[in-house]
Order: structure tokens, then C-alpha cells, then sequence
């Protein structure tokens, strides 16, 4: 007959899938090196499966067995809440979500709404990742992502939460006009980036100087640098800066909240979805430049 692991077997699993190491887990769990490596073999022996693909890298989940480590992990979060009861027609949360943003969403806009969710559930954590490039949600490098574009690459699936706007701004209304700073990396090649592009090569316009990040690219328009195209919750959020006349128009972006296809079932992960959207969309005048 068949021997069931037990919780305890997943306590390993679940911290090399987090660490990302043999060695990390370790640390984490206070036992050796070669107990987690035995742990894990022994379940994996168990259920007749290769849970985890051994790189330079480390210890990475295989792609088919997101789902296995996804419902360890929504046992873990159960075992964390067994005394607490849900709200009517609300579900608890509990255990560790990883929420991944660009690192303006990071600094103005999640760390609100991440502190008011935990406070409500006290066996809820975060681990917030900011990153301007993609985060492989494949690779549970994060469970949800909070991403300003107009349309979500096909193995992510979520839903708008938000529409947020941008505006152009400066130091003073004397910087002058072909003053400009540039996006590049991953900013650069969003919408509103090459059409600003597109408008200053028409103009024969060079960059004075130009960022990977509007949170950089602020601080450079404080400096008196030069014009700036920004996050209007940016821009306006500094007294340094004054709002200028559109240079050109451009559409609001939507916000979305989402998680990886093979993932976006699972009911832990629907449910910080969910709150983080409605708490996005409670923000939304700041993120289209018009709360008072």
C-alpha cells in the first residue's frame, strides 16, 4: 500500500520551491543539508514524480508541476488558518503571496494597499518584487503581478483593475523645449514611450539624458535635466515639479491584476486577485491624475 506523505513532507518541498536551493531551505527550516535533500527525494519517490529540474541555476520547479507545488502551498496556507473562520461570503487568506509590479506601482501605489489586506488577515505575508522586466510567473517567481499594459501576454490571464494616465512634466515652465529625457529598458518600449519618441525625432529633439525608471527619471526632471513624460500619480505627487501642455495624446493604460494561465484557477490566488484589484480600483482618480 501506498504511504501517504504527511504535512511535514511538504514543509520541505515548499521551502526549496521558495529558496530556490537546497541550501536556502535549509536555513529556513533549521535542519541540514542532507535532511532536505533526503526529505525531498522521499517524497518525490513517493508519489512517482520529479517535483524540482536541478541547474546551474538551482533547484527549479518543472513547468508541469505547478499545479502539485500550488496546492501544497494552499495546504500550507490551511494549516496556518485552521482556527480562524471565514467572513460570509468572503474567503481567508493565508500564507505567503508574491506580488510583482514596476517599481513605481511598488513605491506609491502597493505598499497601501498590501498593508491594509494584511492587517485584515493576520496569517496573510507578502513578498512584493519590483521589477520593470517580466518576472516568470512560470517559475513561481511571483503569484500575481500588477502590470500597466494594453494587453497581457497570453500565459498570463487577469482581469483591468485600474486605468492610469500620464502627463508631462518639469522643473520649471523655462526648461526649454528641447530639453527632453528618454525611456529606455523596459519603459522604452511601452506605448506612450515610442509615440513620445516617435514626436522628438519629428522635432529633431535629443535626449539630454534617460532612465530605465520614471521613479530615476523624476529625480532627473527635480535636477532641471530637462521635460518629462510621467505617471501623472508620479508627477504630480512631487513639489518639485510643474505639470506642462501635452506634447502629444495619449490613451489612458489599463492596470492588470494577474497570474499565470496554468494558476489563475486556484482559489488562494483568485482571492488576492480579487482584493488587490478592488483595492487598485478604489485608487484609480490618483492614478488618472484626478483626485483632489
Amino acid at each position: 500500500m501506498l504511504h501517504r506523505p504527511n504535512w511535514d513532507d511538504y514543509r520541505f518541498v515548499l521551502a526549496v520551491a521558495r529558496s530556490g536551493s537546497v541550501s536556502g531551505a535549509a536555513r529556513e527550516l533549521g535542519v541540514n543539508h542532507a535532511t532536505v535533500l533526503r526529505r525531498v527525494a522521499a517524497i518525490e519517490a513517493r508519489l512517482g514524480v520529479e517535483l524540482f529540474e536541478k541547474s546551474v541555476r538551482g533547484y527549479e520547479i518543472a513547468p508541469e508541476k505547478l499545479r502539485l507545488i500550488e496546492a501544497a502551498r494552499e495546504v500550507e496556507a490551511a494549516v496556518g488558518a485552521v482556527e480562524r473562520l471565514a467572513q460570509v461570503g468572503d474567503t481567508a487568506l493565508a500564507g505567503v503571496i508574491r506580488v510583482t509590479s514596476t517599481d513605481t506601482l511598488c513605491a506609491y501605489m502597493l505598499p497601501k494597499i498590501l498593508a491594509h489586506l494584511s492587517a485584515r488577515e493576520r496569517d496573510l505575508s507578502f513578498e512584493l518584487i519590483s521589477s520593470n522586466l517580466h518576472v516568470d510567473l512560470a517559475r513561481l517567481q511571483a503569484d500575481v503581478t500588477v502590470r500597466p499594459t494594453y494587453k497581457l501576454p497570453d500565459d498570463l490571464v487577469g482581469e483591468v483593475a485600474a486605468q492610469m494616465r500620464f502627463g508631462f512634466y518639469a522643473r520649471s515652465h523655462e526648461i526649454p523645449e528641447d530639453r527632453w529625457l528618454g525611456l529606455t529598458g523596459a519603459i522604452g518600449r511601452s506605448h506612450a514611450a515610442h509615440k513620445l519618441r516617435e514626436e522628438l525625432e519629428r522635432r529633431k529633439v535629443r535626449f539630454t539624458a534617460a532612465s530605465d525608471s520614471f521613479m530615476s527619471l523624476k529625480a532627473l526632471a527635480e535636477e532641471g535635466m530637462g521635460r518629462v513624460l510621467l505617471p501623472t500619480f508620479l508627477g504630480n505627487s512631487s513639489p518639485d515639479l510643474v505639470k506642462l501642455e501635452p506634447l502629444i495624446e495619449l490613451p489612458s493604460m489599463p492596470i492588470f491584476v494577474a497570474s499565470h494561465a496554468d494558476l489563475a484557477d486556484a482559489p488562494r490566488l483568485r482571492q488576492a486577485r480579487k482584493r488587490i484589484a478592488a483595492a487598485l480600483a478604489a485608487q484609480e482618480p490618483h492614478l488618472l491624475g484626478v483626485a483632489a
